[in-house]
């Protein structure tokens, strides 16, 4: 039997702001267990929250982001549960009207076509503390520094038919956010993490099969791996004549497979209900047009400008633009040397090759914009050539100068551009290569071609690199031709 696969996405952004949603407490990362929770994250008795506006502010723009309806009225409501590391008793969360309504986010598939994915809704809430098993020898440690740090949950539609599409469109949500600069996105930190929804049917089959849940899955590639894992698990299950059950599972990337954890609640389960500590959340239009004029230029837009206005192709455009970090960096570099061709090979190319090899982000790169853009300009203007280029970024990155010019006068590496000086190298090598000379002169025509490469090789050497190859191509086969 053929299957399709089904996926939905619930993605949690911690929201950027330096306090928590309802309380003045840090939302730094990094500080010590238990330090950065104030009475009101604890649900001490007799305090009241109070909401913080840069949490609104920073929902509403990610639902101008998607194109997503801005309710004027939306409410915050209690769900009910008692787990250790939540204090309360209770989240404070948006069940029945949440800040944004249905949208979309356009993703590109491996083939380079796109496919837009509905957005359910997305709503404000809190998030818990932090259960800690490890260290304890048998006992559970509870840290609520993170107890009441603003989250976004973002609720897709089903409209996902595979890991790959899945991983696409938690990357958008990732562009789209940091490029708004409300999350800095930083999964490792828990700043962003998802709960996959997967079920299967029949292929041609409309309802939908009975859905696992995966909480807390926490980077692109866990979340391709544990949603294949939990396809043909599903699969297999219901060929040897089981049935799925609707239940919460957790991935385990060590065993790479995902395990039941519990028996999936139902929205009555929590007993939602209004929250009578907070009144409802009011948007005038004025407001939401202020934030939509301050919207930054988001990814699909900038990948278009790349397109269109500087000429790269698709595939350029989309990779330089999937990044706010990645972009910035490509434009300041394109703006030093003036070509966003070759600034787009040099950042794909040499420096993201480094990037990698060293586990860096860019913006820990030892070789800054203005010092690459300046490396090019001089590739551009034909001061060097691409193998001594190589051999300025090395300077650059492990620091041995400030800056490209400098590097090209310290290590002699100016291209040798005198046509004079070329063919005297020329005549050297040829009046030392005389059984090269002669196998050239006795070879095929359309043979020849390949074997001017020993004659380059040896003038490049002689040198040192600096020679003009396209100069030394075109010399050294018209002195060679001239003794055939």
């Amino acid at each position: 039997m053929q299957w399709e696969t089904v996926i939905g996405l619930e993605v949690h952004v911690q929201l950027a702001t330096r306090s928590k949603i309802f309380s003045g407490a840090s939302t730094a990362f990094g500080a010590e267990p238990n330090t950065q929770a104030c009475a009101v994250d604890l649900g001490l008795p007799g305090v009241l929250p109070v909401l913080n506006e840069a949490a609104v502010a920073m929902a509403v723009q990610f639902g101008l982001g998607i194109h997503a309806e801005i309710p004027e009225v939306s409410v915050f409501d209690r769900k009910n549960y008692f787990y250790p590391d939540l204090p309360k008793g209770y989240q404070t969360s948006q069940m029945y009207q949440p800040i944004v309504g249905p949208g979309e986010v356009e993703i590109t598939l491996e083939d380079g076509s796109t496919k837009r994915i509905r957005v359910h809704h997305a709503h404000l809430e809190e998030d818990a503390g932090k259960s800690l098993h490890e260290d304890f020898h048998g006992m559970t440690g509870i840290d609520l520094n993170r107890a009441g740090t603003p989250l976004l949950e973002i609720v897709s539609e089903p409209d996902m038919r595979s890991a790959k599409e899945a991983a696409a469109y938690l990357k958008a949500i990732h562009s789209i956010v940091t490029y708004l600069g409300i999350s800095d996105g930083n999964m490792a930190e828990g700043s962003m993490r998802c709960d996959v929804n997967v079920s299967v049917r029949p292929a041609g089959q409309e309802a939908f099969g009975t859905r696992a849940e995966i909480k807390n899955v926490n980077s692109f590639r866990f979340v391709e791996r544990a949603i294949a894992f939990e396809v043909e698990r599903q699969i297999e299950l219901i060929e040897d004549g089981g049935e799925v059950v609707q239940e919460t599972r957790l991935y385990d990337p060590e065993a790479d497979e995902t395990r039941s954890m519990r028996t999936k609640e139902e929205a009555n389960d929590y007993r939602y209900f209004p929250c009578p500590d907070l009144l409802p959340v009011v948007l005038d239009q004025a407001y939401v047009d202020h934030l939509r004029d301050n919207l930054p230029e988001l990814p699909a837009e900038k990948r278009a400008r790349f397109e269109g206005e500087l000429g790269l192709s698709a595939y350029d455009a989309g990779v330089l633009s999937a990044s706010r970090a990645m972009a910035e960096y490509f434009e300041a570099v394109k703006e030093v040397c003036g070509d966003a061709k070759l600034a787009a090979n040099w950042v794909q190319g040499e420096l993201s090759g480094a990037l990698n090899r060293e586990g860096l982000a860019i913006d820990d790169s030892p070789v800054s914009a203005a010092q690459l853009g300046e490396l090019v300009a001089r590739v551009k203007d034909e001061t060097i050539n691409g193998k001594a280029a190589k051999q300025v970024f090395q300077a650059l990155w492990h620091h041995e100068g400030d800056s490209a010019d400098a590097i090209i006068e310290a290590k002699g590496l100016k291209q040798v551009t005198d046509t004079g000086a070329i063919e005297a190298m020329i005549d050297q090598v040829i009046a030392d290569s005389p059984a090269q000379v002669a196998q050239y002169r006795d070879a095929e025509p359309d043979k020849r071609g390949k074997m001017i490469g020993y004659f380059v090789g040896q003038v490049m050497k002689a040198s040192r690199g600096t020679a003009n190859p396209q100069q030394v191509n075109a010399l050294l086969k018209e002195k060679l031709d001239a003794l055939c």
